[in-house]
């Protein structure tokens, strides 16, 4: 796999060797050993943290229409890292940096994630998260370093102009969003990481 960091470092664009021919395809999605050996040196260089290994504890996997946009969420007790991607469709998925103490508060990155393109995305703990659906619809995957508890989950909105994030929303639509994204925090006003 090709690992690749984006324009805040912790933040590792993942893409698989795909080996296809007339009958399919097959790849590797995810490798602990391969996985913890480029994550965690970078995570070290990036942060300086004495990360040991990154350890996940669950799957999850959902299914949206065009146009929904969900987040961005996060856990502010037991924070979730995640390795998330699209088995069918496309989305735009973005992180957004919400740690206090690091240079990249308040930026964000996002990566078009396609079952075509077969590309993953590492957002690790410490990041606010969320993705919009460009295709038709999308089921979306992601492999979880805590447990989903939702009495910790945040939500900031998805159009703080503070973070500015350029979502390629579908012209001439508007996001269709749950109403705990619509009521979210500004950046400003939520709950972050030290």
């Amino acid at each position: 796999m090709k690992y690749t960091q984006l324009n805040i470092p912790d933040i590792i664009l993942i893409q698989p060797r795909v080996f296809g021919d007339h009958r399919g395809f097959f790849m590797e999605t995810f490798r602990d050993d391969e996985f913890n050996l480029k994550v965690t040196r970078n995570l070290k260089v990036t942060r300086k943290t004495n990360v040991a290994r990154v350890t996940f504890v669950q799957d999850n996997h959902s299914k949206s229409s065009q146009g929904i946009l969900r987040g961005l969420h996060y856990q502010i007790k037991q924070p979730q890292g995640k390795l998330v991607r699209v088995i069918s469709g496309e989305v735009f998925d973005v992180a957004v940096d919400i740690r206090k103490s690091s240079p990249f508060f308040g930026k964000w990155t996002g990566a078009i994630l396609s079952a075509e393109n077969k590309t993953m995305l590492w957002v690790p703990p410490g990041f606010a998260h969320g993705f919009y659906v460009l295709s038709n619809e999308a089921e979306f995957t992601y492999k979880c370093t805590d447990y989903y508890a939702p009495e910790h989950e945040k939500s900031i909105l998805w159009n703080d102009p503070s973070i500015a994030i350029d979502w390629p929303i579908i012209p001439g639509t508007s996001p269709i969003l749950s109403q705990k994204d619509k009521t979210g925090s500004t950046l400003e006003n939520a709950e972050v990481f030290a």
